[in-house]
C-alpha cells in the first residue's frame, strides 16, 4: 500500500492502489459501528426501490380497465397511490434519519482519532504541516467528506436498487425492448470511469490549493503588525489573489469535469429511448400491444433515466468524499507517535547526566550540540549562555525529548531519557519562557493546566507569583476568561501567570528560557521575585542572553557552536578572561 504524504509543501495524497469497495472498507472502524442503523437504512432503501415499478404498474390496469365501466373500482387507484407514496415517504424518512446518525457518529470517532493523533504524534508533524492545514483537515474536510460519501452511498444504493427493480419490471413487460435499454449501461460506465479519474486528480489539486490559501491567511493573521509596519499589504493581497485565482480555476475545471457526466449520460439515455419508442411502435402495430402495456413500459423507461442520471453524478461526490477522508486517514494511520519507554516514577530527584551527546539536525552539516560529559546535581542552578545558535535551546529540548539525540546518552536519575514513559518524563519539568502560551479559558484553568483543579492551591500559586492584585481586579476572579493567548494581560502579568503555572505543577526540574528578557525594569523585578520563590529546592536550567541575570547561578555553561567552551561560576569565568568575559565586556549584559 502506498503511503500518504502530508508534508506542508506537498500535500499530495497518493491513493492506495485499491478498488472502490476496498477503499470504502477502510472507514468501517468509524462509520460501521452502528450495524442496526445500517440494516434499517438498507431495508428502507430496498422498500423505497421496490415501490418504484409500482407506479407504472398502476398505470397499466388504469388505462386498460379503468375507463371501462365496472372493470375497476373508483377507490382502488387513489387508495393504492396513497399507500404507495406513504410507504415510500416512510422509507425515505427512516433512511435519512439513519444516515444522519451514522454520519455524525463516524465523524465524531474520526475527529477524535485525529485529535488524539495530533496530541501523540512525533513533533516533526508540526514542522511538516501548518496549523491551518491540520485544523482544516480535522474540522472541515472530514465533515464535508463524510457527508458527501455517506449521502452518495445512500444514493448509490437507492438508485442502484431502483434501477434493478425498474429493469426487472421492463423485462417482465417486454424483454426485447429492455435489451435496448441495457445497451447503454456499458457506455455510461465508460464515461464515469474516464471522468472519475479526472475529478480525482482535480480534487487533490483543489485541496492543496485550499491549504496554501488558508496558510497565507494564517500567516497574515499571525504577522498582522509586521505586515502593517512594513506596508506589505499590497504584496500580501497580490499573493492571496494569485492563490485564490488558482483555486477558482481548479474549482471550475473540477466542476466542468463533474458536470460533463450528466449531459453525456442523458444523451445516451435519449438514444436508447428513441430506439425503444421506434421499436415499440412497430411491435404495437404488429402484435397488438395494449395501450396500458405500452404506456407502462415507456413510463418505466422514463423513470429509469432519473436513477441513471443520479448514478452518473455520484462519481464526483464519492471521489471528493474519499479523497477528503483518506487525507484524514493518512493523518491517523501514517503519522508515527512519539516513542516512549516503560520507566516511570512520581517525582525524580533532578539529577541529570550527559555522556557523549550528539544532536544532529537532518538539514544541518554540523552537529547542533556536542557534549562529552556533564553532570547536574539535584537542586543546582545552571545557566546556559552563548550567542544565538550556540545550542542552548537544543540542550533543554533534549531533556524534554522535544528533540531526539543522534548518539550518546542523557539520563535523569540514572535512567536514560528514552527509557522513560513520556508523560512521566515531562511531568518532571516545568517551563517558564519568553513566549508565554495561554489557552482561551479561565485564569484557574491556565494555572492548573493538565492537572486536577484545586482553586485554593491555584490562589496560593498566584499569590506567590505576585498576581494577587490582578485577581482582585478581575470581574469573575479565578473564573475570568483570559481570551486568545491572554493578550489583554501585560507582558509581566502573562509571565507571572506562567510562573504560577510552574508553581502549581511543582516539578523537580525548572527550565527558564529568557523568562525576563522582554520585560521592563519594574516588571522584571516583580517577575524575578516570583522566580526566586519558584527556583527554591529545584534543579534549574536558566537560558539567558543578559548576563546580569545569571550572576548567582551555581554554574555557568558557555556554549559555542554546540559545545561547552567554558564552565564555572561568574567570578571564575571573569577571572579566566575567556569567551564569557569577552561577552561581558562587549556589553551583552545590563550594568551591575
Amino acid at each position: 500500500m502506498s503511503t500518504l504524504d502530508l508534508s506542508s509543501n506537498n500535500d499530495t495524497i497518493v491513493t492506495p492502489p485499491e478498488g472502490l469497495l476496498q477503499r470504502i472498507r477502510r472507514f468501517t472502524p468509524y462509520f460501521g459501528t452502528l450495524p442496526g442503523i445500517w440494516l434499517m437504512v438498507a431495508l428502507s432503501a430496498v422498500v423505497g426501490a421496490a415501490t418504484e415499478p409500482m407506479i407504472p404498474a398502476l398505470l397499466k390496469p388504469l388505462l386498460d380497465r379503468g375507463f371501462q365501466r365496472g372493470q375497476l373500482e373508483i377507490w382502488e387507484v387513489p387508495a393504492s397511490l396513497l399507500l404507495l407514496f406513504g410507504v415510500r415517504g416512510l422509507a425515505g424518512y427512516l433512511s435519512q434519519i439513519g444516515l444522519t446518525r451514522i454520519t455524525h457518529q463516524g465523524l465524531q470517532l474520526m475527529r477524535q482519532a485525529m485529535f488524539d493523533k495530533i496530541l501523540a504524534a512525533e513533533l516533526r508533524l508540526f514542522s511538516q504541516q501548518s496549523s491551518s492545514a491540520l485544523s482544516n483537515t480535522v474540522v472541515y474536510e472530514v465533515q464535508n467528506g463524510a457527508s458527501m460519501l455517506v449521502n452518495a452511498m445512500l444514493s448509490l444504493t437507492r438508485n442502484g436498487l431502483t434501477l434493478l427493480a425498474l429493469t426487472a419490471y421492463l423485462f417482465y413487460l417486454n424483454w426485447k425492448l429492455t435489451l435496448i435499454v441495457a445497451a447503454i449501461f456499458p457506455a455510461v460506465a465508460w464515461v464515469m470511469k474516464v471522468l472519475t479519474r479526472r475529478v480525482h486528480k482535480l480534487t487533490q489539486a483543489n485541496q492543496e490549493a485550499t491549504d496554501e490559501l488558508a496558510y497565507v491567511v494564517e500567516e497574515n493573521v499571525l504577522a498582522h503588525r509586521d505586515i502593517r509596519l512594513y506596508a506589505a499589504q499590497a504584496t500580501q493581497a497580490e499573493r492571496f489573489n494569485r492563490l485564490s485565482e488558482s483555486l477558482r480555476h481548479l474549482a471550475m475545471k473540477s466542476t466542468v469535469a463533474g458536470a460533463a457526466m450528466t449531459p453525456m449520460t442523458q444523451m445516451l439515455a435519449a438514444v436508447a429511448l428513441s430506439a425503444v419508442i421506434s421499436v415499440a411502435l412497430v411491435q404495437s402495430a404488429s402484435s397488438g400491444t395494449s395501450v396500458g402495456g405500452f404506456v407502462a413500459f415507456v413510463t418505466a423507461m422514463l423513470m429509469i433515466i432519473a436513477p441513471v442520471r443520479q448514478l452518473s453524478e455520484l462519481s464526483s461526490p464519492i471521489t471528493r468524499g474519499l479523497v477528503s477522508l483518506e487525507r484524514a486517514l493518512a493523518l491517523i494511520e501514517h503519522t508515527p507517535d512519539e516513542s516512549s519507554g516503560n520507566f516511570a516514577t512520581p517525582r525524580a530527584t533532578g539529577m541529570l547526566s550527559f555522556s557523549e551527546l550528539v544532536v544532529q539536525y537532518p538539514s544541518a552539516q554540523n552537529p547542533a550540540l556536542c557534549i562529552h560529559s556533564l553532570k547536574i546535581q539535584p537542586g543546582e542552578t545552571v545557566a546556559l549562555v552563548g550567542a544565538s545558535g550556540s545550542g542552548k535551546t537544543t540542550l533543554v529540548n533534549v531533556l524534554t525529548r522535544f528533540v531526539d539525540i543522534h548518539s550518546g546518552q542523557v539520563t535523569l536519575d540514572g535512567h536514560e531519557l528514552r527509557a522513560w514513559q513520556l508523560p512521566a518524563l515531562r511531568a518532571q519539568f516545568s517551563l517558564v519562557s519568553q513566549q508565554v502560551v495561554m489557552i482561551n479559558d479561565s485564569i484557574a484553568a491556565n494555572v492548573a493546566l493538565g492537572l486536577p483543579m484545586d482553586k485554593e492551591r491555584v490562589m496560593q500559586c498566584l499569590i506567590s507569583a505576585n498576581l494577587q492584585a490582578l485577581v482582585k481586579t478581575l470581574p469573575n476572579g479565578l473564573d475570568t476568561l483570559v481570551g486568545h493567548n491572554a493578550t489583554q494581560l501585560s507582558g509581566g502579568q502573562r509571565q507571572r501567570l506562567a510562573i504560577a503555572r510552574a508553581l502549581y505543577k511543582d516539578a523537580p526540574i525548572l527550565i527558564l528560557d529568557e523568562a525576563t528578557s522582554a520585560l521592563d525594569t519594574e516588571s522584571e523585578r516583580s517577575v524575578q521575585e516570583a522566580l526566586d520563590r519558584l527556583m527554591t529546592h529545584r534543579t534549574t536550567l536558566v537560558i539567558a542572553h543578559r548576563l546580569s541575570t545569571v550572576h548567582h547561578a551555581d554554574r555557568i555553561l558557555v556554549l559555542d557552536h554546540g559545545q561547552i567552551a567554558e564552565m564555572g561560576n561568574h567570578a571564575e569565568l571573569i577571572q579566566h578572561d575567556g569567551l564569557y568575559a569577552r561577552l561581558y565586556r562587549l556589553g551583552l549584559h545590563d550594568p551591575v
